[in-house]
């Protein structure tokens, strides 16, 4: 889930670079993303789509050596980390195209029910995986990035330090994790309790929503997902207001 979201931000950095005309911040964010996505299909088999979390558990093991392999990648990309700051975001031009810009206050953020790294450059500390812990969550040290400025700077910066705050959750699991099974046998044919159910997790974007009704079948009666993107994108009239188009990105 953190490799996703290292890789999710990542691509969002680089389309972010040349929106702004500043190509090495296209190319450099995209070339490093392919180091997250080797690990990723290490274990899950596939580039950036996976199905990877099954009913019980997980299809697979981690493999021979990802441990190694996913530190050197960190210790290899928190360098570089700080080649970002210093190219970009403290580039007087990206400062002067960003900041006060797209201003998004934290009582609108609330109301229109905006999520993910976009809530959190509002000044909301708001993360599902505190809020409601899922998974390990609540055994994992980390930190929110909180922005009180609402900018299109800040919700650079949030998405900037939470590439760190992923891999410092990668590396306490790796640590933690224990050995044995992965998945629980399931045997035969499986079928949902009647009833409804409705779970939400922290994706790369913000909160995604699942609500599931059964109605006993093998296959649910309704399904119904909401997704982070669909939230965020209802402030954009909140954010054009009084700006030029080539701000619209």
């Amino acid at each position: 889930a953190e490799l996703n979201r290292i890789i999710s931000h990542m691509y969002w950095l680089s389309i972010y670079g040349i929106f702004l005309g500043h190509s090495t911040m296209f190319m450099w964010p995209m070339g490093d993303r392919e180091l997250f996505i080797d690990l990723a299909e290490s274990i899950g088999g596939t580039r950036v789509t996976f199905s990877f979390f099954v009913p019980g558990g997980v299809r697979n093991d981690l493999p021979s050596g990802f441990k190694e392999n996913a530190l050197k990648t960190f210790a290899y990309f928190e360098k570089r980390i700080k080649e970002y700051e210093k190219i970009y975001f403290n580039n007087p031009l990206v400062l002067k195209r960003t900041q006060g810009v797209g201003v998004l206050k934290s009582a609108d953020a609330i109301s229109l029910g905006v999520t993910g790294p976009n809530l959190r450059a509002s000044g909301i500390a708001s993360d599902t995986r505190k809020d409601e812990p899922y998974s390990m969550y609540d055994t994992i040290d980390f930190e929110l990035p909180v922005y009180k400025e609402g900018d299109s700077y800040s919700r650079a910066w949030v998405r900037l330090r939470e590439l760190s705050e992923s891999m410092n959750i990668i590396r306490q699991a790796l640590d933690k994790m224990p050995s044995g099974p992965v998945k629980h046998p399931l045997r035969g044919q499986i079928k949902g309790k009647v009833g409804e159910a409705f779970v939400r997790t922290e994706a790369a974007r913000g909160t995604m929503f699942y609500n599931i009704i059964s109605d006993g079948g093998k296959y649910p009666y309704r399904v119904k997902i909401s997704v982070p993107s669909f939230r965020n994108l209802i402030a954009m009239r909140f954010l054009l207001i009084g700006h030029r188009l080539a701000d619209m990105p």
